[in-house]
Order: structure tokens, then sequence, then C-alpha cells
């Protein structure tokens, strides 16, 4: 029993704080960095046939170029509605188009657009290491209602909460990797 309990709550930790450590990984890809990228345009939902649509599901999106993102509609019909929707997105970037396709080009990012960004990305990581210490919280809470209800021994209750503590650094590590690589992503000229 002991044990299972132990068990299920490592599990219940590195659940969590994986899930945690993805989450921030996904938001950053729609952080601008000085390279054209799809992820830039995956957030954006367009207004197809009255429903707002993923733009991913109305175009075929690619990169001609380091700083080129190219939209081609699946539908030509559409190409007007996903204008209008990059327009209105925060990535400040007015789309060409030429009827067919429509091209977003990447501005080189100022000195002070990449410390913005770079503050941003870590903000974000923050708020995941917070999200992770919340993980590590309800944990130890856990392991002390096992130890107090007789499900853990002292011994184990003080290794339990040892393994805790290591899978939050070494998430706390990995994270600290992920910020520090899309920082030099944005600060690379």
């Amino acid at each position: 029993m002991s044990s299972q309990a132990a068990a299920k709550i490592q599990q219940d930790v590195t659940t969590g704080m994986d899930k945690a450590l993805r989450h921030v990984q996904e938001l950053l890809k729609g952080v601008r960095s000085g390279r054209a990228s799809s992820a830039l345009v995956d957030n954006i939902r367009v207004d197809y046939y009255g429903s707002m649509t993923p733009l991913n599901q109305v175009a075929a999106i690619s990169i001609p170029e380091p700083r080129q993102i190219m939209i081609k509609p699946f539908d030509m019909t559409a190409l007007n509605e996903i204008n209008k929707a990059i327009l209105k997105s925060d990535l400040g970037i007015t789309p060409q188009s030429d009827g067919k396709v429509l091209r977003l080009q990447m501005p080189p990012l100022s000195g002070e657009q990449r410390q913005k960004y770079a503050a941003k990305v870590k903000e974000m990581c923050e708020e995941a290491r917070v999200a992770m210490r919340n993980v590590r919280r309800d944990a130890n809470k856990h392991a002390d209602a096992e130890l107090k209800g007789g499900g853990l021994t002292e011994d184990e209750h003080k290794r339990l909460l040892e393994k805790i503590q290591d899978a939050l650094k070494e998430f706390e590590k990995k994270l600290d990797g992920v910020q520090a690589s899309k920082t030099k992503e944005i600060t690379e000229v």
C-alpha cells in the first residue's frame, strides 16, 4: 500500500510538471523572433463561413524564405477573411496578396522589440515555474496526508519529499534550457 501511494504521488508530480513544461513550450512558439515560423500564425482564427477556424485548417502555411511566411488558402474565397484575421492579430505585419497567396514579410526586430519579447519569454517561463511549484506543494500536502493516515512511514515520507524536490529541480533545469534557447533565438541579429 505505502509504496503504491508514493509511486502514485511521484507519477502525479512528473505528469503535472511535464504538462506545465509542454504548455509553456507551445506558448513560446507563438512569440516572435527574427525568423519566420508557421507557429506565429497557428493561433490566428479565421471567420470561415460563420465559424472561427484555425488558420492552418483553411490554408497551407509554408516558409519559402527565412523571413517570409506564405499562406495559400485551400478555398480562394477565404483569402480576404484570412487577410482580415492577420491584420486583427497582434503580429503587427501587413500581408501582401497577389490574389492567390498571402505573403508575410517578417521585418527585422529592433533592439527594443527584442528586449520586450525576451521579457515576455521570461514572464511566461516564470508562470510555468509557479505552476511547477504548485504541483510540488500539492504533492507535499498529499504526502503529508498519507503519512498522517498511515499510508507512509516516516522514512518513506522523507524519501518521497526528496524525490518530489528532485523532480522540481529537474523540470526547472529543463525550463531554464527552454527559456535560454528562446531568448537566444530572439536576441540573435
